[in-house]
């Protein structure tokens, strides 16, 4: 008596056109083909079916894993926790955990991740694998959550300026690789710098006058002044930006009409740093005779030189310059 014929074996076998490469699918996602072996090696996530000829695909199954593998790591979740949470959620609600969507508590981690991030606070993970991805939606929301959970103070201390530095290490240790990376991270800071500052206000006609900011002749970088902008605004003090590379006929021009109480000028380069211009400043006059006055000067970034003869206020952070100033405008 000849046996009854058995049902083929189940076959995870794929038609050669049907899922995704690898190499296609990290293009698509915006991560590297070895990131993506990486995470099937080490934490399960990877494509599970194979074409007739033995080569691997992704499914769609297989892609909505890694997509939400990836959306978990940029927000900061360690890889093998957003593993567990992605396999959790496609394994849907039987799975018993919440951890898809209960991510780990705020704090800081010495993991560095895929930037030289060492002891920062969790968001600046999420925020430098964003930006490694170019990912700009996810940038413009962690970093206005940050501002939002934080405030605006505290969001650039610990969470914009650790992520702006990783990626200049890493720019500056990888032959000009990851320039995109920085501008498109510093542009999107901008972005959240400009949206969190209030609207500008009125100078009074008679008082303590406004605080003007300005880097120095030939200094381009004002993403902290940008910062010092959007913090002063929030204190509801009277701010006027001019911005980068200010020439000294111009900052001499906006002085005298404006009258400020003080006058902050940003040089991130030594080269750029100029006590001459500094002295000026604080030694300009204006006002009827007897009553004549003239702004405090407060010298900003990492080119004035301790060694330079002492001109004004140095404020050691962004927190002590806001400070300084409420005080001064106070005062005056």
């Amino acid at each position: 008596m000849r046996p009854e014929p058995q049902p083929p074996a189940e076959s995870s076998a794929v038609p050669g056109d049907a899922g995704l490469a690898t190499g296609v699918l990290a293009r698509r996602l915006g991560v590297s083909p070895m990131t993506l072996r990486s995470w099937d090696r080490r934490y399960g996530i990877g494509p599970t079916a194979r074409t007739e000829g033995g080569h691997r695909r992704w499914t769609a199954a297989d892609v909505a894993t890694v997509q939400e593998m990836c959306r978990l790591t940029a927000t900061g979740i360690p890889p093998a926790d957003a593993a567990r949470a992605a396999r959790a959620a496609a394994a849907g609600p039987s799975s018993g955990t919440d951890a898809a969507t209960t991510p780990p508590p705020a704090g800081r981690s010495r993991a560095a991740g895929a930037l030289p991030l060492g002891d920062a606070r969790q968001e600046c993970r999420g925020l430098a694998r964003a930006a490694v991805r170019l990912d700009a939606p996810a940038l413009e929301k962690q970093l206005a959550e940050a501002v939002e959970r934080h405030g605006l103070v505290v969001a650039w201390q610990e969470v914009m300026v650790p992520t702006l530095h990783a990626v200049g290490r890493r720019w500056a240790s990888s032959d000009d690789q990851y320039v995109e990376v920085e501008h498109l991270l510093a542009w999107h800071v901008s972005t959240v710098l400009r949206r969190s500052t209030p609207p500008a206000l009125p100078v009074a006609p008679s008082g303590a006058g406004c605080v003007l900011l300005a880097c120095v002749p030939g200094e381009q970088h004002t993403l902290p002044l940008e910062a010092l902008h959007a913090a002063l605004g929030r204190e509801g003090l009277p701010v006027r930006m001019l911005g980068a590379a200010v020439p000294v006929e111009a900052l001499d021009a906006a002085v005298r009409r404006l009258g400020p109480v003080a006058v902050v000028l940003w040089a991130q380069e030594a080269t750029r740093a100029a006590p001459a211009l500094a002295r000026h400043v604080a030694d300009l006059r204006w006002g009827m005779k007897g009553t004549r006055r003239g702004p405090t000067v407060l010298l900003g970034g990492p080119g004035w030189s301790p060694a330079q003869p002492a001109v004004g206020l140095r404020p050691a952070g962004l927190a002590q310059a806001v400070e300084a100033l409420r005080r001064l405008y106070t005062a005056g």
